[in-house]
């Protein structure tokens, strides 16, 4: 626990740190350059938030596109720091992306700059964008990165190895490499150590695990993720039609879902029906629940003046309190079989206490429940 904390307090100290050096304007741009060389993107990306409009200009002039793009990967609102550029810039910065994390970035901006920004990309990264965007949120598809190295069976090793070198310039996730068929159906899986260590003249067949498991494009988030964290692969191949390989599903991409469906769930257990809730503007909340709220408060007072009737019985049994709805579902849905039990021996209470010289009167309930004795006195004439 003790360094959990100490390496959060150091991250905290190296984003602090950082966000001086580039408010202070005592460095010059080839200072800050080295220091950003060697900074974290995750630092960088919790440093602008620290930043005004003019040094965040500064620092997008220091850095390339392909490293703002892995910055913006790391924001959570990344149209706030789009809407600041030039739109030729934001685009190449859209482009350098993994199309995953570009379609998160596309939907903070509006759908204005959404589209033009869309016509500036080249058409590869269109077709990956608008290839996750077709898939419903709660689908495997909309959750996938296109950032994958696939290769054909029928390859030696030397030519596969140099397939790979050719594709990871673009593919810069190659921890595991995923074999197509002659008809480009998913045929298996290579590790990476497997083809560095295999010989040249070693069959390539040998080194491909041919029941690598595999999810459809179409299959529910929820419905797979036990099976996704049950194979504890750095890299899942999503399959579309002809069951060939679209997009692979990261060990990171799980955690996001896992880390959603949880916060949802939580959300849910709160009364809100999605994470989401807890962002919505006040006045959104309150047209939402004002209505309930006022529903529950007369059934509330309705509730208590029941109670109120039988407030010397509740004196004297306090056990009878457990049987008091504690909300409108509970009291609709829930409490009737305990209420019938309640009334029935309320019933037999008046019947008995109308007898002659009654000591007390006996509880007797059909479902039970209810065992014991009140003094009759307990209940009005």
């Amino acid at each position: 626990m003790e360094d959990k904390r100490a390496e959060s307090l150091s991250m905290s100290a190296r984003v602090s740190e950082l966000a001086r050096l580039l408010r202070s304007g005592g460095q010059t741009d080839e200072q800050l350059a080295v220091v950003l060389h060697d900074a974290h993107e995750c630092d960088i990306a919790a440093a602008l938030e620290l930043l005004d409009v003019r040094q965040r200009a500064r620092l997008y002039r220091l850095l390339s596109v392909e490293r703002l793009g892995d910055v913006f990967a790391y924001v959570s609102d990344a149209g706030k720091y789009l809407r600041e550029l030039p739109q030729e810039q934001a685009a190449d910065i859209v482009e350098a992306m993994d199309a995953d994390d570009a379609v998160d970035a596309l939907e903070t901006v509006s759908p204005e700059l959404r589209s033009a920004l869309m016509e500036k990309l080249d058409p590869e990264s269109q077709h990956d964008i608008r290839l996750i965007c077709s898939y419903q949120p709660d689908e495997i598809g909309s959750a996938m990165s296109t950032n994958f190295v696939s290769i054909n069976r029928h390859l030696s090793v030397k030519q596969a190895m140099r397939a790979l070198i050719a594709q990871a310039e673009e593919n810069d996730n190659i921890s595991t490499l995923f074999v197509s068929d002659d008809d480009g159906s998913f045929y298996g899986a290579i590790a990476l150590k497997d083809l560095i260590v295999a010989r040249e003249d070693t069959a390539l067949d040998s080194l491909i695990s041919r029941h690598f498991p595999a999810v459809l494009a179409h299959e529910q988030i929820e419905a797979c993720l036990d099976r996704l964290r049950s194979y504890a692969e750095a890299s899942i191949p999503v399959l579309g039609e002809k069951r060939r390989v679209i997009g692979v599903i990261t060990t990171d991409d799980i955690v996001e879902a896992v880390d959603d469906a949880m916060g949802d769930d939580y959300a849910k257990l709160g009364g809100l029906t999605g994470e989401e809730d807890l962002h919505e503007p006040l006045k959104t909340s309150l047209k939402k629940r004002l209505p309930w709220l006022i529903i529950l408060l007369f059934l509330g007072m309705g509730v208590s003046s029941v109670v109120g009737l039988f407030e010397s019985v509740v004196s004297q049994v306090a056990l009878i309190v457990c049987f008091q709805s504690s909300g409108m579902f509970g009291f609709c849905i829930v409490k009737p079989p305990f209420l019938c039990c309640v009334l029935s021996a309320y019933h037999n209470f008046a019947r008995d206490a109308s007898q002659p010289n009654p000591s007390s009167a006996a509880i007797s309930s059909p479902c039970g429940v209810i065992s014991t004795a009140i003094p009759s006195s307990s209940f009005p004439a």
